[in-house]
């Protein structure tokens, strides 16, 4: 295990990290780290090597390369990407469009830096599958511009080619070249987060077994971000056992209430099961939510599956007006 501290003072940043063995909680190595904050990368260079080194690791690998890339050179650009993060993390309609104004000062300082298009592209999806954009087709278009500005100056950036293939499957009529687009994942095998995404792509294709499985590599991989990759087991599971998929997305709404996919299937969950008061009661929260009670859900792909969804929704949605609501 990993550990350690940043702490800055003026113009200095001081790092320590020191290296537990994990079953017993003994001390294996420490060091400290320190230097100016304008050459803060260099700095983050020296840590993640040193560390490697100790680790005996070969330096070429996926994690420890992806840690020493140096994406930008502009120390404003890199902070308003990190501060767009944090935004985009409260999963908000207002925080995610300051993410974006975020990302787009970013981009003024540092045209080429690959990912914060690559963030802005993944902030639209979002917009898109929330309904919370004004003007769907323009910001449909946004998306996909972004997307390509990114893979044009990104070389082999696992972040941007899962958010870039994450982007193009949900928008583009064809999944497949978004499927097999496979790369992030050759480049760290140990990237949580493309797992999800490799995971979403997969059960918009219908391939749940397999989309299950890389949503269980993502919790093994980073447990402490559960939301994305428990609410695409949900999912999966609700074309198959609607008792335990309601259940788990019940649980995923008392983290992110606003959640519109989420309220949106935990709606259909209740009607097909025939609980339509509890349906009622989830389509008068979606209603708070977004304008859109039942969306196209195009980037479903199996008809099938796609129709089943919205059956349950339309059902819970007509069980709310006929209650008066």
């Amino acid at each position: 295990m990993l550990e350690g501290s940043v702490r800055k003072a003026g113009n200095r940043v001081r790092i320590t990290a020191q290296l537990l063995e994990a079953t017993t909680g003994s001390h294996l190595w420490a060091e400290n780290f320190g230097g100016a904050l304008n050459n803060v990368f260099a700095l983050q260079d020296n840590v993640a090597s040193s560390v490697a080194g100790v680790m005996k690791t070969d330096i070429a690998s996926g994690g420890i390369l992806c840690s020493i890339q140096r994406p930008t050179n502009d120390l404003t650009a890199y902070d308003l990407y990190l501060q767009a993060r944090a935004h985009a993390q409260s999963w908000q309609r207002e925080d995610l469009k300051r993410a974006l104004d975020l990302l787009w000062q970013a981009l003024e300082h540092d045209a080429r830096y690959a990912l914060a298009p690559a963030q802005a592209a993944f902030l639209h999806q979002n917009l898109d599958v929330n309904c919370w954009s004004d003007d769907q087709q323009r910001n449909r278009q946004d998306s996909l511009d972004l997307v390509r500005r990114a893979l044009q100056v990104s070389g082999d950036n696992p972040i941007v080619l899962s958010n870039a293939a994450f982007v193009l499957g949900y928008f583009e009529p064809d999944i497949n070249p978004a499927i097999t687009m496979d790369r992030a994942l050759d480049l760290n095998p140990s990237y949580a987060t493309g797992w999800v995404r490799s995971g979403r792509l997969r059960s918009w294709a219908g391939q749940t077994d397999v989309a299950i499985d890389h949503f269980g590599r993502s919790l093994r991989l980073n447990p402490l971000r559960r939301a994305p990759a428990t609410f695409g087991i949900a999912v999966c599971r609700f074309f198959a056992r609607l008792d335990e998929a309601a259940a788990t997305l019940l649980l995923l709404l008392q983290e992110h209430p606003n959640w519109a996919p989420c309220l949106r299937f935990l709606a259909s969950c209740y009607a097909h099961l025939g609980r339509l008061e509890d349906a009622q009661s989830i389509v008068a929260k979606l209603r708070q939510t977004t304008p859109v009670l039942v969306p196209s859900a195009e980037h479903w792909r199996v008809r099938k599956d796609r129709e089943f969804y919205l059956d349950g929704l339309r059902m819970a949605v007509a069980a709310q007006e006929a209650a008066g609501h």
